[in-house]
């Protein structure tokens, strides 16, 4: 009988050794939840979510009925629409007197055709009464033709200018008279803008990709803005929190690569690789469910690992760290 009780004591005093030197500090599993609320009051008409669906980021999964908020922007539509319909137009006032314009142009054009043929019998008058074959009256009744046509020429250009005035002033003022009219539909577009970015709160998205934890609501229901839908998480970066006490302090350091020692087949463990990315500033004291290395400390750390998930590691998961 003696031969075995040394054996078995010396087994139970290895195994007492290795499991106080195989880990430097324990804590558990967490991943970055996030909870998807509604943005919009209505009844849910679709939800294509289930527990354990991996989602990407954007994805579109459901949406709420849009009805009102399609009802209210149609409404405002119409009103921009009747603003339109009230602003006054220069188009008619202009067409017409750019046929005015247009007349006295040909006319004018007429007049100089008649001036030159004027002044060339004017001029043939004058060298006949130079040559006495022609009466000093018939030179003088020549000269007032000329300044006849002169004078029509010179009144048909002035009513050319009026009526040019005429133009810019009839679209001035109809743009004084639509400047109350067009100042209302700048701000009745922007409330259309707004309700289109109220439909988008319609449509119910995954904000990140990951997978669903828990599903809170379902098709049919009535959402109201804050009410939560389903809990989802990025379960392929897990972060292992733990608590380091001060004489392991200055031993970690963050960026510092650690290996993370999970549960696996046959109660062996296994190693996975993480990175401290985050130590507390301050400390404080010990959590009753955390064990650490010197359980006589009173003071610890909290620590931060982050681990890449292999698809064994679980939210609640407890996890040892050897730095």
């Amino acid at each position: 009988m003696k031969k075995y009780i040394f054996p078995l004591l010396m087994m139970t005093i290895v195994a007492c050794t290795t499991s106080e030197t195989e880990y430097d500090a324990s804590g558990t599993f967490e991943a970055n939840e996030v909870m998807v609320t509604a943005k919009a009051n209505g009844t849910i008409l679709q939800l294509n979510v289930e527990e354990g669906m991996e989602l990407t980021k954007d994805q579109k999964v459901g949406i709420i009925d849009p009805k009102n908020v399609e009802l209210q922007k149609e409404q405002i539509q119409a009103s921009l629409r009747a603003i339109e319909q009230k602003t006054n137009s220069a188009t008619p006032q202009i067409q017409v007197l750019q046929a005015q314009i247009n007349s006295q142009r040909a006319n004018i054009s007429v007049l100089q055709e008649q001036l030159e043929n004027t002044v060339r019998e004017r001029n043939r008058t004058a060298k006949l009464v130079k040559a006495d074959a022609a009466t000093r009256k018939q030179l003088d009744d020549a000269n007032g033709q000329v300044e006849v046509i002169q004078k029509q020429i010179t009144a048909a250009q002035t009513q050319l200018a009026t009526l040019s005035q005429q133009i810019n002033a009839a679209k001035e003022n109809v743009s004084i008279q639509n400047q109350a009219v067009l100042s209302e539909i700048k701000p009745t577009e922007k409330r259309v803008e707004q309700i289109d970015e109220q439909l988008q709160n319609n449509s119910i998205e995954s904000p990140i990709s990951g997978t669903v934890l828990t599903k809170y609501s379902n098709a049919g229901e009535f959402a109201t803005v804050g009410k939560p839908i389903f809990k989802m998480a990025n379960m392929e970066e897990m972060t292992l929190k733990t608590f380091i006490t001060g004489d392991q302090l200055s031993k970690v350091k963050i960026g510092q690569k650690v290996t993370v020692l999970i549960d696996s087949k046959d109660g062996k463990t296994k190693g996975l690789p993480g990175t401290v990315y985050w130590i507390s500033s301050k400390a404080e004291f010990t959590p009753k469910t955390i064990q650490t290395k010197n359980e006589r400390a009173n003071l610890v750390y909290a620590t931060k690992i982050q681990v890449k998930n292999d698809g064994y590691l679980k939210i609640g998961m407890y996890g040892d760290v050897k730095f």
